[in-house]
């Protein structure tokens, strides 16, 4: 009998057949919804590996303390979260490990906890091969519940800022050569190195989709955030709204010395961990948002038809053969 491997299943596979052990939509989010008497819960965890997501290479120990805490309150905000609570901490270090090491990381938590609120509440050690840092953390969800599965035909795509700035860091920084003739500006070369070593969170966004929503009893909408990449999250969205998404390429945000070429739109659409959030709204709505917030974009809609992602000129999808980063 064969036995199947996750190389063979692949990531969002496992993610499907492990939902089928917990409640129904459990795995739509990356954020857990706890229900409780007084202030509802929103719970996220995420782990970063060695050789998988980060090595000693492309970033300090002060960064990545900064960039574990990004990528879990990145969740609760894409989620609703209008308070982070704390975090719980769980360390998987070889024996070899320096203090220094583990000093810097926790520097560079407490940097970005300072920022983006909440505390170190616990956690674990344990040894092990490789280093991961797996943090938790809790929120709690605010007057707006943001969904993944919450987007509807006739809404407006939006997002909060440009992408692929944070993959060309990572490429900068692994000093690798680009198998494609390339000329950049210093300034772009900073502003990525500094976009992978330091994402900033948008911590105002629940504030101003309050402020400028239209109509009170519009309780909830549909966001994710673009830690896996710009195509990732579209696609994420259409998945569990089960509605097809359209992008104008025309609209696409970019950065003023972003190069053009099939292989930057790559970079753009499919490099992850740019921490920007993804989300649909009513298009009066939408409106308001874009006349407060200028860097905000609109980038697309949603029609009723099949789930599935597709360019508004036909042109572009062949940028669909690209795929997303996968873990298996």
């Amino acid at each position: 009998m064969h036995k199947e491997l996750l190389k063979d299943i692949g990531e969002k596979e496992l993610i499907k057949r492990i939902g089928k052990f917990m409640p129904q939509n459990q795995v739509l989010d990356d954020c857990a919804f706890i229900e409780t008497k007084n202030n509802d819960l929103l719970v996220n965890n995420d782990a970063l590996v060695e050789n998988v997501h980060f090595d000693k290479f492309t970033i300090s120990a002060l960064d990545l303390g900064w960039k574990a805490v990004v990528s879990n309150i990145s969740d609760l905000i894409s989620s609703g979260s209008k308070q982070t609570i704390g975090i719980t901490i769980s360390l998987v270090l070889p024996a070899e490990t320096k203090w220094s090491w583990i000093e810097d990381l926790y520097t560079g938590i407490n940097q970005a906890l300072a920022c983006y609120g909440g505390v170190i509440i616990g956690g674990d050690c344990s040894l092990g091969n490789v280093k991961v840092i797996s943090i938790t953390a809790l929120g709690i969800q605010g007057e707006l519940k943001l969904r993944r599965n919450l987007c509807k035909p006739g809404e407006v795509i939006l997002t909060t800022g440009i992408h692929g700035l944070s993959k060309l860091g990572l490429v900068i920084k692994s000093k690798k050569k680009f198998d494609f003739e390339t000329d950049l500006t210093e300034r772009l070369i900073n502003k990525s190195v500094e976009h992978f070593c330091r994402p900033k969170l948008k911590n105002n966004f629940l504030k101003k989709l309050l402020k400028t929503r239209c109509n009170p009893t519009l309780l909830e909408i549909g966001c994710t955030d673009s830690s896996d990449g710009l195509f990732q999250a579209i696609e994420d969205l259409s998945i569990a709204s089960n509605y097809k998404a359209v992008i104008d390429y025309a609209r696409i945000p970019k950065d003023q010395d972003w190069p053009t070429g099939e292989k930057w739109d790559e970079y753009y659409f499919f490099g992850g961990e740019d921490y920007q959030l993804v989300f649909s709204l009513p298009k009066e709505w939408a409106k308001n948002y874009l006349n407060l917030d200028k860097s905000v974009k609109e980038i697309g809609y949603f029609v009723d038809e099949e789930a599935s992602v597709e360019f508004k000129d036909p042109k572009k999808n062949k940028l669909l053969n690209f795929r997303p980063f996968k873990h298996y």
